[in-house]
């Protein structure tokens, strides 16, 4: 089973996510099942054959499409960056709001591992966190609105904002799918065990 927790939103809504990435793995029943429908004949274990290899290609598909996704949400993440740290610098902020953060993306974007979902999930937390105390500061002064370049940042970073909602909105939709195709037994789970594949974290949009 997976492992999952709540998550509350400002709304009082409740968000189920996966904390960690869990391993398949399956126990000697699954051997045995698979033994004894050899045993019941050739037909009962060519058909479980030809639906293991159905599997096996319907779940490399769904994991290309989850790592396509999750470069869509990498890009715009980095967008994202971009444009908060020129917005600090628009705004005046102090510099070391952001230099931590931006040292985190730099080192996760060379690690270019998508399956990283614990540090993508941990990144774009930060992200957010950044973009909520630039919002802050320009909200604090009305007259900076009027700020030709302070209003394009700004503007570039709220349509950045509603692209990354998107794209995660996306990403979990296809995780979800993921995370319960890879448990149901017997046929996905026996060939996800087999081809050592793990859950995936969802992401937090908030």
């Amino acid at each position: 089973m997976v492992d999952e927790s709540l998550v509350n939103h400002d709304d009082g809504t409740e968000v189920r996510f996966v904390e960690k990435q869990v391993p398949v793995k399956v126990g000697p029943l699954s051997l045995v099942f698979e033994i004894m429908l050899w045993v019941l004949g050739v037909i009962p274990g060519l058909i479980f054959l030809v639906k293991k290899i159905k599997a096996k290609n319907y779940l490399r598909g769904l994991q290309q499409k989850i790592q396509q996704s999750a470069l869509q949400v990498d890009s715009y993440i980095e967008q994202r960056a971009v444009i908060f740290q020129n917005a600090a610098a628009l705004l005046k902020i102090a510099s070391d709001l952001d230099k931590d953060v931006m040292l985190k993306i730099m080192m996760y974007k060379a690690n270019g591992k998508v399956e990283n979902d614990g540090l993508r999930n941990e990144v774009w937390q930060d992200v957010q966190s950044i973009s909520k105390s630039i919002n802050v500061e320009f909200e604090a002064y009305p007259n900076l609105k009027g700020h030709k370049d302070i209003a394009d940042v700004m503007s570039q970073n709220s349509y950045l904002e509603e692209q990354i909602t998107n794209a995660i909105e996306e990403y979990n939709k296809l995780a979800l799918k993921w995370n319960q195709d890879i448990f149901k037994w017997p046929t996905k789970m026996i060939v996800a065990a087999r081809n050592g594949y793990t859950s995936r974290i969802i992401l937090l949009n908030k």
